[in-house]
């Protein structure tokens, strides 16, 4: 048995990391909109990926819409569906209040960071002047995937990852294809949920110590390590798609005259983010958890 120094020392430690983890997504939004909106490389290949998805914008794109028009309901079922669940049969209000709050804090502020953020500064690209980031819709479908993450069970919380992960890179690939956002917009709103989606994380694990107790990987359905291998083996094929997508186009390359090879670097990218993002949550929350209330024996 634990002693309560013990558990004290591991809620210490695990707060921290929550913290580092918040502090990063609220750096990498700076990060992000210095690189891909106040400089001219970073201008040019957001806007070339977005121009390119035109190239592909045929049975893709009406599959896109499609999403995209579902989207919203889709995260009021989710919503509802964990609502019901936590809230009427595990009884866990403190934490679909917590979870939820965060939820609507994080769409609000992508809100008011669209209107606070400066108009495109000019730097030797065409594009719009009008600022599109972070994106609405995505950060609508990754609040809604870290909710549903957040309040579930921890033995599902690794499947849960990986669904709401690839939901949420699912329609922020939708909104490029669509070319309703850049890539850029895409990554920052991934980040917005961040800010907001670890404190709520670390506030609902502090307050229902009870049933955050996770045993470890391949102890129930919900915990496979496949579930984590699967992002791993994405983010790696992407990490490809895209290296090879942009030294293709490097001067020289056989490449060169290719009209998609922004498009996919920027589908890599979101895949990417979307999936480092997901991976990252569900080590954090796995290590405090079995920290906290699991200690191997």
């Amino acid at each position: 048995m634990q002693k309560s120094s013990d558990y004290s020392r591991g809620g210490f430690a695990s707060g921290f990391l929550f913290l580092l983890a918040t502090l990063t997504c609220a750096a990498g939004i700076a990060g992000t909109y210095y690189f891909f909106v106040r400089t001219t490389t970073g201008q040019y290949i957001d806007e070339s990926a977005l121009v390119e998805a035109v190239a592909i914008h045929g049975p893709a794109g009406k599959a896109a819409t499609q999403l995209l028009d579902w989207l919203p309901t889709l995260s009021l079922v989710m919503a509802i569906i964990v609502v019901i669940f936590v809230c009427v049969i595990r009884q866990r209000w403190v934490a679909a209040g917590i979870t939820v709050t965060a939820c609507v804090a994080a769409n609000l502020a992508t809100q008011v960071i669209k209107d606070l953020v400066p108009v495109r500064p000019f730097r030797g690209v065409t594009t719009l002047d009008l600022n599109s980031l972070p994106s609405g819709h995505t950060t609508l479908a990754a609040s809604a995937a870290a909710a549903v993450f957040i309040m579930a069970s921890p033995r599902w919380r690794p499947l849960a990852g990986f669904l709401g992960g690839s939901f949420a890179v699912a329609s922020g690939v939708s909104t490029l294809i669509n070319q309703w956002h850049r890539p850029a917009d895409v990554v920052a709103a991934f980040l917005v949920v961040g800010v907001f989606m670890f404190p709520a994380g670390w506030l609902v694990i502090r307050t229902g110590p009870k049933w955050n107790v996770w045993e470890g990987y391949g102890r129930h359905l919900g915990s496979l390590r496949l579930w984590v291998i699967l992002p791993v083996l994405t983010c790696l094929a992407s990490a490809g798609v895209a290296a090879y997508s942009l030294l293709g186009i490097a001067p020289g390359a056989g490449l060169a005259g290719s009209t998609v090879s922004y498009f996919w670097a920027g589908v890599a990218l979101i895949v990417i983010a979307g999936y480092v993002a997901t991976l990252a949550g569900v080590w954090l929350f796995g290590h405090a958890v079995r920290r906290r209330h699991a200690p191997a024996r």
